[in-house]
């Protein structure tokens, strides 16, 4: 019976699933440890994140050129 709502869960609603799930374990590490300590928790989860996305997609981990390029054209003004 539990495995059969689990499938209907899944199959129906699965965005709504995983955003409850992701919600449970966020708010218990908050009863556990605290605000602060969960931001950073997230903050470290959501860098890991954005650095497999990059991976995944051969993307350079860190837009150095386009980086160099953009503090170039800010400083130009005071020249």
């Amino acid at each position: 019976m539990w495995m059969q709502i689990w499938e209907q869960l899944w199959e129906r609603h699965r965005g709504k699933t995983v955003g409850v799930l992701a919600g449970g374990v966020v708010g218990l590490i908050y009863l556990f440890f605290g605000l602060w300590r969960m931001l950073i928790f997230v903050l470290i989860v959501y860098t890991g994140y954005y650095i497999g996305k990059k991976l995944d997609r051969n993307e350079p981990m860190f837009p150095a050129e386009n980086t160099w390029r953009w503090l170039m054209d800010k400083w130009r003004l005071f020249r």
